[in-house]
């Protein structure tokens, strides 16, 4: 018999402007469940990245269903879970985590999300040079999905240049030699005037990260511009690519997508992703269609 009342979580820093409680909770209540979703911020305890195993544990014991997890620990959770999906293990990143008979078994919802994101809201763009920037946990997800979308090659750019290479050994491993490539952030204006287009996954633009990842000289019109960031939907850099006529796509329609494939793993119901999206339009302003 299909259980009406959950208890669920977020771990990460500085979520204070998460919407993952208020889409949850209002698709929850219009299918008829109780359904408690609690932020539990690291920044406000506290504590470092590395007690998100303590906080996992404490989470299973209380009584919770599942857990979200975001920066800086989707990576950081994996060694105190009891079982992964495949797509989590193959990520090196878990994003949702489900408590089931005392285990936790880590999944990983960006990659979907993301996926189905770009598949609707920049369809028809270019995907045969694409630059990432940004090779921690959501940064495998969104390279994973656009490999998956038939990316022809990702060069992953990181400030930590072992992580770049690391992500980009993986890739190769899983979809190809050849299919992707690392480098460091210098390398930036060499890649951008030669790539299709970029997909920014650094927490850089998020309310308590403001500003551009990398100077505004190196956007063209020719670049399509992919956001990861979805609080604030229209980042810094989302409006100075629009401004001089990139294609572009916020972070929201990801947000969405990964939070109903959570939302699903954590209930065993199906959400409808159409009424979520109008949520986080009414919550953070329309999610904004491509131009």
């Amino acid at each position: 018999m299909a259980k009406d009342s959950y208890l669920v979580g977020l771990i990460g820093a500085g979520i204070g402007p998460s919407l993952s409680p208020a889409l949850h909770e209002r698709e929850a209540d219009r299918q008829g469940l109780r359904y408690l979703y609690r932020l539990i911020d690291i920044d406000a305890l506290g504590v470092p990245p590395e007690a998100v195993g303590d906080l996992v544990r404490s989470a299973r014991d209380l009584g919770f269903d599942g857990l979200n997890v975001t920066h800086p620990c989707k990576q950081l959770v994996i060694e105190h879970l009891d079982g992964l999906s495949a797509q989590a293990e193959a990520l090196g990143a878990v994003n949702t985590i489900v408590f089931e008979n005392g285990r936790a078994v880590g999944h990983n919802t960006d990659v979907t999300g993301f996926a189905a994101s770009f598949a609707r809201g920049l369809p028809d763009v270019p995907l045969e040079r694409v630059v990432q920037l940004g090779a921690g946990g959501a940064g495998a997800a969104v390279a994973h999905a656009t490999l998956t979308l038939g990316a022809e090659r990702v060069t992953v750019v990181d400030a930590l240049a072992d992580r770049a290479a690391a992500l980009a050994a993986s890739l190769e491993r899983h979809f190809g030699a050849g299919r992707a490539a690392h480098a460091t952030p210098d390398r930036l204006p060499d890649l951008l005037a030669d790539a299709d287009g970029i997909v920014h996954a650094t927490p850089t633009g998020m309310a308590a990260h403001p500003g551009l990842p990398f100077p505004a000289e190196l956007l063209h019109p020719g670049l399509w511009v992919a956001e990861v960031v979805y609080r604030p939907l229209e980042t810094e850099l989302l409006h100075t690519a629009r401004a001089i006529g990139c294609a572009t796509l916020d972070g929201g329609g990801m947000a969405v997508f990964q939070a109903a494939d959570a939302f699903r793993l954590f209930t065993g119901r199906e959400p409808d992703a159409a009424r979520m999206l109008a949520d986080i339009g009414e919550l953070a302003g329309a999610v904004s269609a491509p131009k």
